[in-house]
């Protein structure tokens, strides 16, 4: 091999580990970057659930307060 011949091996061979390493540090930036949207979505998602839980409970208990026989009575009496 000649001398230039090793030069630009060593220019190719350089500039491909700068290129690599960049893309290595973007890929890095990109998975830290999934992981923070995956625990906020799983706060989210925390969250969500809690007021389901509510709601259906506040759901039930209005069931509960209609479905009673006092309850319409009162509306019967009320009616009149």
């Amino acid at each position: 091999m000649s001398g230039t011949t090793m030069i630009v091996l060593i220019v190719l061979i350089s500039v491909g580990s700068g290129v690599i390493y960049d893309m290595y540090k973007k890929h890095l930036e990109f998975k830290h970057k999934m992981q923070d949207n995956n625990q906020d979505a799983n706060k989210q998602l925390a969250e969500v659930s809690a007021q389901m839980v509510a709601l259906k409970e506040r759901v039930q208990t209005l069931e509960a307060i209609v479905t009673d026989s006092s309850y319409t009575t009162k509306e019967e009496i009320n009616r009149l």
